[in-house]
């Protein structure tokens, strides 16, 4: 059977277990709560199924919502709550703070290109095992959960390396979970696990799937394992007798790789944290004026509170917390106190705070594996709306010769000039072939050439240059005779082209002017609005074109 998910603190809600203390901040458990049920169903609830998973009352539901979408952390579409990517920039703040991850990733990328097989890391997270970096494979048959997502500790190869290092009281707090997600043998697998350093799923989380691990210590750290590096495979490929004798030794020598740059990597010394945005309280302040009582400005500040963590700010303390986002200190105090609660965050040494792996939890999962036509969709549908044309988002084909819609909308005109998904155009043929082209190097534009029926390579080489000099391209009669197309570039977070928009319009609805003065400033703030974005859900998982 499939691995049971593991509920939060044995009922369900964002509990800790503790009574709620009384300085908690009602507003924020209320609005954890919104985001964890969104997550657990995949991302999207309307306003009444939200209102039966949380137990809230319909006002409350969508005085929350209403702020949520304020931040940008939710969409509103008609009667349903949508996550939004900004949302992940709560989960961003824990990888970033954790550090790790980005100094990992490239070990597990390399690993998994030279294994052919998929490579994870993996955090503890209490009784549980989550997801923090996916290199997947080229092959058809996916592997893998979502990043984020919480696991059983008992039904993972992870889990029982993590679980080799508990403490009695950490053993006697599993003992005391609900039976109906536990293993028999999990103590014996995690005592062999420690015996063994390295530890094998044999179809425990999933059947057919196999997940062999090994733990990568922090020499940093007194050589304290800060989480499991694996290579999952199916029983279609191997037994894990055959999985192990394949991959142990380079995956324990991807670990010692991993261990060497943790062990070398320069210390961060970014200072105290600087003062806090001064815009934050105005925002709220306006927020709260233009929505009155609808908008929850304590929720809004509250959320804040764990974007203060970050690179090189792993451990905050109360002061500390307080000027990065520009609050007060009781208001950042009652927050953590929340936090706390709510087990997001915890106390470190003495003065300080950590996030703790749970923030994953809010929303992580269903949008790590979001490709970018999906990130798109939302902005294509309101600029197209906005100029009452059809838009459409295209991509380079792998040859380089070619464009492919990958998403796109058209609004109800008689004369209606919207791209179908997977059309594919020969790229030096249209506005937003060219606009993928001019980004590239001489070297790499020369594959447009092959196409047949391209222009003289010189003439196609100076068209280019000038589409990269003016950042657009405007046509008339592409793809075919009355259409006037315009389209821009979309860059990813290392400003490099990775889509284009493009509209296109019958000629007797806007003159090359109109396009120009009218369209195109609306087409660059979309793909702004989407750059955004893209650079908040690439910044630890991976986007597919």
């Amino acid at each position: 059977m499939p691995a049971k998910r593991i509920p939060y603190d044995g009922d369900g809600a964002v509990s800790s277990g503790h009574a709620v203390p009384g300085e908690a901040v009602t507003p924020l458990i209320r609005g954890v709560t919104v985001l964890l049920r969104l997550t657990e169903a995949g991302g999207t609830l309307s306003a009444s199924g939200l209102e039966r998973a949380t137990g809230l009352a319909r006002s409350t539901v969508d005085r929350i919502a209403l702020t949520l979408a304020r931040m940008g952390y939710v969409r509103l579409d008609g009667r349903d709550v949508t996550l939004a990517p900004r949302v992940l920039e709560l989960g961003n703040a824990y990888l970033a703070a954790l550090g790790w991850p980005a100094l990992l990733a490239r070990h597990a990328d390399a690993l998994a290109g030279e294994a052919d097989e998929s490579v994870t890391l993996t955090a503890a997270d209490r009784h549980g095992v989550r997801l923090v970096h996916q290199a997947t494979h080229s092959r058809p048959l996916s592997l893998g959960f979502p990043l984020g997502e919480l696991l059983p500790a008992d039904r993972t190869a992870p889990g029982a390396l993590f679980a080799a290092e508990w403490t009695e009281t950490d053993w006697n707090a599993w003992r005391d979970q609900p039976s109906s997600y536990m293993h028999g043998d999990f103590e014996e697998r995690a005592r062999t696990a420690g015996r063994n350093g390295w530890a094998v799923d044999d179809q425990l989380t999933e059947p057919g799937l196999l997940t062999l691990s090994v733990p990568v210590r922090d020499p940093r750290e007194g050589g304290r394992v800060v989480c499991a590096a694996s290579i999952v495979s199916h029983t279609g490929r191997h037994t894990a007798a055959g999985l192990c004798h394949t991959h142990l030794p380079r995956l324990r020598d991807a670990a010692a790789a991993m261990e060497r740059t943790l062990r070398d990597a320069p210390v961060q010394d970014v200072g105290p944290p600087g003062a806090g945005p001064a815009g934050l309280a105005s925002w709220t302040g306006a927020s709260k004026q233009e929505l009155g009582r609808e908008f929850v400005a304590s929720l809004a500040r509250g959320l804040t509170v764990l974007t203060a963590f970050g690179e090189g700010r792993g451990e905050l303390t109360l002061t500390d917390v307080a000027r990065t986002t520009g609050l007060t200190r009781a208001t950042a105090r009652r927050a953590l106190l929340t936090y706390g609660h709510l087990g997001l965050v915890r106390r470190s040494g003495t003065r300080g705070f950590r996030l703790t792996p749970r923030v994953l939890s809010l929303g992580f999962p269903p949008l790590s594996r979001m490709p970018l036509s999906r990130i798109a969709a939302p902005h294509l549908a309101e600029l197209s709306g906005r100029i009452g044309e059809s838009v459409s988002l295209a991509v380079l084909t792998p040859s380089g010769e070619e464009t492919r819609c990958t998403a796109g909308t058209a609004p109800a005109h008689a004369l209606s000039a919207g791209a179908e998904v997977g059309t594919r155009r020969p790229a030096h043929a249209s506005p937003a072939g060219r606009v993928l082209l001019a980004d590239l190097s001489p070297d790499l534009r020369k594959r447009a050439f092959c196409h047949p029926g391209a222009p003289d390579p010189d003439d196609l080489t100076a068209a280019l240059d000038v589409v990269a000099r003016h950042g657009h391209a405007l046509s008339d009669d592409e793809p075919e005779a009355g259409l006037r197309t315009l389209a821009v570039p979309v860059r990813d977070g290392e400003g490099r082209v990775v889509a284009a928009i493009e509209t296109a319009v019958h000629a007797a609805r806007r003159t090359r002017e109109a396009c120009a003065q009218d369209v195109l400033p609306q087409l660059r703030r979309t793909a702004g609005a989407l750059e955004d974005d893209l650079r908040v859900t690439a910044r630890f998982t991976h986007v597919l074109l």
